[in-house]
């Protein structure tokens, strides 16, 4: 092993952990002193639209427990509030380091920053260095045998089961190397909240942030992953993992996360292993074909004429479509940033192909609401819901909001938790209490057009225009 040199700095930014942390363990290995720090970036704080947005609140109490741990282990947290573009560069020629590590961020509005920040570095003497820890696989580590990207999940998570191993599952930090961690000469604070223009949120219910929250999480999990493939798709009964928030901002590492579902070997830690490889083919598609964040994948329906309509939008949005299913699911989501995975297809199924709205106004209302919002993972889900991504559902099959209610929230329970207004309906008419006669209706309390929504659409119908939209839009 070659001796270490000098000083680095280990900017942090989604991997907010001391356990397996890529970046801080190539630092240390190569370094005899390594500074960590971690940028509240203004350019991207500034664009959001709330002030008490939850995963502002979930990362600053991340980096603050983040923090106490590097202290622990003999270092300090640097927590600077600025443009990182502007603020990395000057902090690692204060600090007089010969490099900065970074984890690589395969979005595009990071690639561009990262690459600012490698300029200015470079043009004071300093390497910048980014390793892979955000995915298992990165870019080009995949790639059919003809050489390609792969587009169609089913090959590439064959390929991806055949290639991993131990190495690619290994650690990324030596403990034993934590003795190199520095400290800077002057007294560091942490800025409260309101000092970065935010305030404390109402996290969801059983979210806890930090590496600690998601070792908590992680051990929850796992006693009750057997039974993931059965009851995942039931929002009723909670059996999602409660680890994406985690998995978005790097609280917890996606090697220790995969190395727990193949130590299981049961077919419900598949059936969640399998989502965790969904999690890398979405990145590796959105390096190889940045366009997608903006446009179709799929050329053939970038030229859809979505009618678009506001009031629409307005009451997918808000909650009030008529279909008690899609209500409920936006209502979760408002009311705590995280919604259910199969509920999260159904309504963008039914915005695209029921309301007719462009996928890419669903997909940057979920940006700004999902606690968990990944960039990768949403833009990649929206083009499969609405068939214009790559490995998408056919443009003909078309969600039926009331048979998909049936079918998974077959009581009611979950709609009766969201959707009040229909607490007192009858199981076989809770999901289309329309068909309710205005006797019925009374008899509960929810008269249909006044207590809750009248359909906005008629699924039937809004079917056809959608297929009609499709095929026009084919070459």
């Amino acid at each position: 092993m070659a001796p270490r040199q000098g000083s680095a700095l280990a900017w942090l930014r989604r991997d907010l952990r001391l356990d397996d942390n890529a970046a801080i363990g190539h630092a240390l290995s190569k370094h005899g002193r390594v500074f960590c720090a971690f940028v509240f970036d203004t350019q991207i704080l500034d664009a959001l639209e709330s002030r008490a947005d939850r995963r502002v609140d979930f990362i600053w109490r991340s980096v603050r427990e983040l923090r106490e741990r590097l202290r622990l282990a003999g270092g300090e947290l640097i927590v600077l509030h600025g443009r990182a573009r502007e603020e990395v560069p000057r902090l690692a020629a204060d600090l007089g380091v010969s490099e900065v590590v970074a984890a690589e961020d395969y979005e595009p509005a990071a690639v561009a920053r990262d690459h600012e920040v490698g300029e200015r570095l470079r043009a004071n003497g300093i390497g910048l260095t980014l390793v892979k820890d955000t995915v298992v696989f990165a870019k080009s580590e995949l790639l059919t045998q003809g050489g390609r990207p792969f587009t169609v999940f089913t090959p590439y998570k064959n390929a991806w089961l055949k290639l991993v191993g131990e190495a690619e599952l290994a650690p990324r930090l030596d403990e034993a190397d934590l003795k190199h961690l520095a400290r800077p000469s002057h007294e560091i604070c942490l800025p409260e909240l309101r000092e970065l223009g935010f305030e404390h949120a109402d996290l969801a219910s059983g979210i806890q942030a930090g590496e600690a929250g998601a070792l908590q999480a992680l051990e929850d999990f796992l006693a009750r992953i057997d039974r993931y493939q059965e009851e995942r798709d039931f929002p009723a009964l909670g059996a999602g993992s409660g680890l994406a928030i985690h998995n978005r901002f790097g609280t917890i590492s996606v090697r220790r996360l995969v190395r727990a579902a193949r130590d299981r070997r049961t077919a419900g830690a598949d059936c969640w292993l399998a989502e965790l490889i969904w999690r890398d083919f979405f990145f590796q598609v959105l390096h190889h074909h940045p366009r997608a964040a903006q446009e179709a994948f799929r050329p053939q329906f970038a030229r859809i004429e979505w009618p678009n309509d506001a009031a629409l939008f307005a009451a997918w949005r808000e909650g009030r479509t008529g279909y008690p299913i899609v209500d409920a699911a936006m209502r979760q989501l408002n009311a705590t940033g995280n919604m259910h995975n199969r509920l999260r297809m159904v309504v963008a199924s039914f915005l695209v192909k029921d309301l007719l709205v462009d996928w890419r106004w669903g997909e940057r209302y979920f940006a700004a609401k999902l606690n968990d919002f990944d960039l990768a993972a949403n833009n990649g889900n929206w083009q499969w819901a609405a068939s214009t991504g790559c490995d998408a559902q056919p443009y003909f099959r078309i969600f039926n909001p009331v048979s998909q209610s049936e079918k998974f929230d077959a009581d009611g329970v979950f709609i009766r938790r969201y959707v009040p207004e229909l607490a007192n309906a009858p199981v076989e008419s809770i999901h289309a209490p329309w068909r309710l006669s205005p006797v019925d209706q009374a008899a509960i309390g929810c008269v249909i057009g006044r207590d809750y929504p009248a359909p906005v659409v008629d699924h039937a119908i809004q079917r056809e225009r959608a297929l009609a939209l499709y095929k026009k839009a084919r070459p």
